[in-house]
């Protein structure tokens, strides 16, 4: 058998295992079906490419577990027509996955080795709705703004106000909120006159968001 063969089985077995904890959204799990994440890892873990595990990338980043994409992605309830914010471009797989479920992703990642890299990963998806910036995630994309839905993929110490002020009423936030060791994920939603709701979808460990509205350094 070869290797591509390999991996579209072993993809197969992730969607089944995602199933089976609880990912319902079928356009998630449809999108997840064609998503080659060996394409997003490490060329040293790709036979780990459809663990279902965090993988490491460079400069102390990762790749997130296959079921915290999932569950992240669903969350965000998207139906295809929005205009989708996401913080920390990282390796490109969640917004390899955002671009086939929205209208446009407008991603952000503050290193720009990873956001090159990630770029070219997309191009040969032939994804073309998303544009990538190099800069501090935790202040949003104001030019853009506002967003129907936003995506945090590392861990904030609070909800970044700026997004908040970004995300179009009736939007979603979804951001792991917590301190570096541990978080909740919690599910934004940006009621009338400012007010919000919050929703929180369990624990959670992810990298620490870098910038203005999140940490100063890593710890």
């Amino acid at each position: 058998m070869c290797m591509t063969n390999d991996f579209s089985l072993q993809r197969q077995q992730l969607i089944t295992q995602l199933q089976q904890t609880g990912i319902h959204d079928e356009r998630v799990l449809q999108v997840l079906a064609t998503i080659p994440r060996e394409l997003f890892v490490d060329q040293s873990f790709h036979e780990m490419a459809y663990a279902n595990q965090a993988l490491p990338l460079l400069l102390g980043q990762t790749i997130s577990q296959p079921q915290m994409v999932a569950i992240m992605t669903q969350a965000l309830q998207l139906s295809g027509q929005e205009r989708v914010l996401e913080i920390g471009t990282g390796s490109g797989y969640q917004t390899a996955i955002l671009s086939r479920l929205s209208r446009f992703v407008y991603s952000i990642e503050r290193h720009a080795e990873l956001a090159e890299q990630a770029m070219q990963r997309l191009a040969r998806l032939d994804i073309e709705n998303v544009s990538v910036l190099v800069g501090d995630g935790s202040i949003g994309w104001e030019e853009h703004a506002p967003f129907e839905r936003i995506l945090v993929t590392a861990a904030a110490p609070h909800i970044p106000n700026q997004l908040i002020e970004q995300l179009a009423p009736g939007g979603l936030l979804v951001v792991p909120v917590g301190d570096q060791s541990q978080q909740e994920l919690q599910v934004i939603e940006r009621l009338e006159q400012g007010r919000t709701h919050i929703n929180s979808l369990g624990r959670c460990v992810f990298v620490p968001l870098i910038g203005e509205e999140g940490w100063r350094s890593h710890q």
